[in-house]
């Protein structure tokens, strides 16, 4: 399974993130590839040479990169197709209403389709309603979190969970 971390503007800010992120995976024994970073759409949006520098260091050491609160922010679609990222988040505020509101679907769609066809997973944050799991499963969405799957738990309550479904 995943980790999933998000990261600050001020951590993202700071030069020893690669350096902290190496000495974290060191201490905990996690693999890289089982770590995914993400980092909002406007702090990627700052400085997107020294965005474009960390996230390459980081994707080297084989950790994910994604960018959380998709379409909130003022990204170019020219800087999305050249940072070096794996997933796009779609951020709640878009997926509430897909199912009433046709602006919000058609948004929906459009945001899977361009990433898909730019060869990145597509997460979709707070799916509340099993119309909105099946909403998204039928626009190919890679991955669906939110409440209809589990509220955020304490350690040892994840723990369990994860344990029982196995």
């Amino acid at each position: 399974m995943r980790m999933a971390v998000n990261i600050s503007g001020r951590q993202f800010q700071q030069q020893t993130l690669v350096q902290t992120v190496e000495n974290v995976l060191r201490e905990t024994g996690l693999e890289p590839h089982w770590l995914e970073l993400e980092i909002t759409e406007s702090v990627a949006m700052q400085d997107v040479e020294f965005t474009n520098r960390m996230l390459i260091e980081l994707r080297k050491m084989g950790i994910s990169i994604a960018i959380d609160d998709f379409g909130t922010g003022y990204s170019s679609l020219n800087y999305l197709k050249r940072l070096p990222i794996d997933k796009i988040k779609i951020d709640r505020s878009f997926i509430g209403d897909i199912t009433i509101d046709p602006d919000d679907a058609s948004i929906v769609k459009t945001i899977i389709l361009l990433a898909h066809n730019l060869k990145l997973k597509v997460i979709a944050e707070g799916v509340e309603t099993i119309e909105q799991f099946e909403f998204l499963k039928a626009q190919s969405c890679d991955e669906l979190q939110g409440y209809l799957f589990s509220k955020p738990l304490p350690k040892d309550d994840l723990h369990q969970l994860l344990t029982k479904n196995n």
